[in-house]
């Protein structure tokens, strides 16, 4: 008799290979207006620390703030634009959750493409009780080296969720890395609509090279979720676009890629790979997506 993972991988999709230099649609992707990262941080004592970065473009410029764990009220904001606050490069120090933190950044060389989170020539740096909490950016490692003590500790860093908010037309595109010694994969979300020739709208969503939903009658099935296998996780894929159609006012719609807990995972694990993994990390993906009307 087969196991029950060979037999339920027949109807996931498997990507596990490095993406090739593949254009999807000529069509131009949406823009991104505020990307969250939150990650887990263990520091040496055990304590556990949560760090939120939010990168924001809006109409008053780029901005960035820092939240640490459950505070609504970021203890660091910065705006990136040059024209109203001109201190891109800098340090301060708070207190949070009777921790004491320290932030360092250098933005002044900073470069972006369209979104509001830069992709090279910056750094953030966060120490929480005298240990490296996060280190975000291209010239992290080489501003720790050069002005920070080489014994300094490393807390325990992982990447546990991601926000994106989009705006635009129906075409989404962006990367994620869903283990943390895995590889990033490009994510590709497109709904066509009736003015491509189709009687009804279909969304279809791309890894890398492979189609991994594909739902027609997009009108009648606006909610749904499929598993797919990514690196070798198990990935739940979920889409709710119930406002695109029946919602006109807000026109957003949400998507969302989680790996499973361990829990969940032992449902579809053999006996004998069923071990407890306490360095196990979960990551989930969220897209918020926001239609022209």
């Amino acid at each position: 008799m087969r196991d029950i993972v060979s037999c339920f991988s027949e109807n996931a999709v498997n990507v596990s290979q490095p993406p090739p230099r593949h254009s999807f649609s000529s069509q131009v992707p949406s823009v991104q207006n505020a990307v969250a990262a939150i990650y887990k941080v263990i520091l040496s004592t055990q304590k556990l620390f949560f760090i939120k970065l939010t990168w924001c473009n809006n109409h008053a410029g780029q901005s960035l703030s820092i939240n640490f764990n459950d505070d609504p009220s970021p203890c660091f904001k910065l705006n990136t634009n040059l024209r109203f606050f001109r201190k891109m490069k800098g340090y301060k120090a708070v207190e949070s959750d009777h921790s004491n933190i320290e932030i360092f950044w250098d933005l002044s060389a900073a470069k972006y493409n369209t979104g509001p989170e830069p992709v090279h020539g910056f750094y953030v740096i966060v120490m929480v009780d005298s240990e490296i909490g996060l280190m975000v950016g291209d010239m992290a490692e080489e501003e720790i080296n050069k002005k920070l003590k080489t014994t300094i500790p490393v807390a325990k860093i992982s990447l546990i969720s991601r926000q994106e908010h989009c705006s635009g037309n129906t075409l989404y595109s962006t990367k994620a890395q869903f283990n943390e010694t895995g590889i990033p994969h490009d994510i590709l979300i497109r709904c066509s609509g009736e003015h491509e020739g189709l009687k009804d709208p279909v969304l279809s969503v791309w890894i890398d090279d492979k189609t991994v939903i594909w739902v027609k009658r997009l009108r009648w099935n606006f909610r749904g979720n499929q598993t797919i296998f990514v690196d070798g996780l198990l990935v739940d894929l979920m889409w709710d676009v119930h406002d695109w159609f029946f919602n006109p006012a807000a026109s957003s719609a949400v998507f969302m890629f989680r790996t499973r807990s361990e829990l969940d995972s032992r449902l579809w694990l053999e006996e004998k790979l069923e071990q407890k993994d306490e360095d196990r990390v979960e990551f989930s993906l969220l897209i918020c997506a926001c239609k022209n009307v």
